[in-house]
């Protein structure tokens, strides 16, 4: 038995519990890399179209013109690197910042100057430029792509709204080829069954699994824009 501890006072009971639980936890952490690795190893996927996108200057605090259109694939840096987008629930029906998008994005821009080391990344959402920026200085996001979808077809094909703009999170991934052909290669959501509901993207944030280490648990905690 490993001993994480050196307490005194510790009951067997407490001990067997705390192995099984340990291993329980070593078999959870290789199924999710065995997940991991059957992700990888998707087959090539369809090519997209070059969407257009509109990005406003890299700095927030210098205003939102000029505006610029941004195709897809011009958000690559490098032929090997691939692009994930995160598609905020922001604009169309969704009139409001998701909260649980900007939970999720306030982290993406805490750790973007690591991630950038081996992929480009970059947030989408349907409101316009000025509204989703406006958020974004709010939330202090200035590591970010920051880009408006809302003209393009780019969200509703990828699955994150409907035809009526009814918006959902999307976390897409695509590659770029030899031959300069953008590839989709995964997209994946919070809802992935009908008794899932968003829990699906949820390792992509630490607080639930924070907030799982303690006797109370995740229990019915929700982000707040209030902070």
């Amino acid at each position: 038995m490993l001993r994480h501890t050196r307490l005194a006072g510790e009951s067997a009971d407490y001990l067997d519990a705390r192995e099984e639980l340990r291993l329980a936890e070593i078999e959870l952490m290789r199924h999710r890399e065995r997940v991991a690795a059957q992700r990888r190893a998707l087959p090539q996927g369809p090519p997209v179209d070059d969407y257009v996108l509109m990005e406003g200057p890299a700095d927030l605090g210098v205003g939102d013109t000029p505006v610029r259109e941004v195709t897809l694939s011009e958000l690559f840096t490098a032929p090997d690197r691939p692009l994930i987008v995160y598609h905020f629930m922001y604009g169309k029906l969704q009139t409001d910042p998701c909260p649980m998008c900007t939970l999720w994005i306030d982290g993406f821009n805490g750790i973007a100057h690591h991630i950038s080391r081996n992929v480009d990344f970059a947030v989408v959402a349907a409101a316009d430029l000025p509204t989703l920026r406006r958020h974004a200085r709010n939330r202090g996001w200035r590591r970010l792509r920051l880009l408006s979808g809302g003209d393009s077809s780019f969200k509703y094909d990828l699955g994150s709204e409907d035809k009526d703009g009814e918006q959902d999170s999307t976390v897409s991934v695509f590659t770029r080829d030899g031959g300069g052909t953008v590839r989709h290669f995964y997209s994946t959501h919070p809802r992935m069954a009908d008794d899932i509901d968003e829990r699906g993207i949820d390792l992509m944030a630490p607080v639930w699994h924070i907030l799982d280490l303690t006797p109370k648990g995740r229990d019915d905690w929700y982000p707040n824009l209030d902070y």
